[in-house]
């Protein structure tokens, strides 16, 4: 059973879950994202006339070409799209659908024979630029959502941030130990399995000898892989929004959002200077 169905069977058990078992659920609870699970089977011929793909139905050109300007109107974001672009070994597609509606996934990841990851598949949902995930795994994201200010933010540049969140998760497989990963991914079900048998016991030997193996928990590594793309998503908006005049209520939004929720991951993000050096520091 996928990974997805089985955090869905016990959303219901709030109530009488401990710390760890509702950090399990909060993997499924974002219908925002899915972070990126994958069998890591599907090996092909390198391809040597790779690049972006674009798939989406024509009624979602003009919003997927502001999208895409929105993020290559920073030299991160050309950056990030161009090294996609331009890599005839390498295959990105991205699928605008209306299924996703205001959330995105990375997965379909492409193996050759020799074990180089060769490609990947974002998808987009049609409604992007709408719809802030929460502020627990998506401390940047989140920034975005205006609440009760009188600041006005475009969809562009949400979309364009969340677009350069799932640009990040191709990077980190890019730089993954395959078959890592494939331990991953092939035992994080199975892990959920056990725990959803066992009386939600994260401490069952069994489970404890997986984690081993996968190098931690499925939420450990679940987190992990999001606040990594929040990092490159971080790194896209301070360009785009460094002149505006809301950038330091999203700056320090970001902060308390890290503060709030994510003190262990909050080094990954002082590692960017501009951030660390923000004139809304005080």
């Amino acid at each position: 059973m996928e990974m997805q169905s089985l955090f869905s069977r016990i959303i219901g058990l709030f109530a009488c879950c401990s710390v760890s078992a509702i950090a399990i659920l909060a993997i499924d609870a974002d219908p925002y994202h899915s972070g990126f699970i994958d069998d890591i089977k599907h090996i092909v011929k390198r391809p040597t006339d790779g690049g972006i793909r674009e798939v989406f139905p024509a009624k979602y050109k003009e919003r997927f070409e502001k999208w895409k300007a929105e993020l290559r109107s920073t030299e991160f974001g050309s950056r990030q799209w161009d090294t996609y672009a331009h890599n005839k070994n390498f295959i990105l597609t991205i699928l605008v659908t209306s299924d996703r509606r205001k959330g995105a996934g990375t997965d379909k990841f492409l193996w050759d024979e020799d074990g180089n990851f060769v490609g990947a598949t974002i998808t987009l949902g049609s409604d992007i630029d709408q719809g802030f995930p929460d502020p627990i795994y998506y401390p940047v994201l989140n920034s975005l959502s205006a609440e009760a200010t009188t600041y006005s933010i475009s969809g562009k540049i949400l979309a364009a941030t969340k677009i350069t969140h799932e640009i990040g998760h191709v990077n980190q497989a890019a730089k993954a130990n395959r078959a890592l990963l494939q331990i991953q991914n092939k035992l994080m079900p199975e892990y959920v399995s056990i725990f959803l048998k066992n009386g939600l016991n994260t401490k069952d030997k069994k489970l404890v000898d997986m984690a081993t193996q996968m190098g931690g928990t499925p939420v450990e590594i679940w987190e992990s892989r999001e606040y990594w793309s929040e990092v490159n998503a971080l790194q896209y908006l301070n360009e785009r929004i460094s002149n505006e005049s809301f950038y330091c209520y999203v700056f320090n939004k970001i902060r308390r959002n890290l503060t709030t929720y994510a003190r262990d991951y909050e080094q990954r993000f002082e590692q960017v200077p501009e951030f660390n050096s923000s004139p809304c520091l005080k």
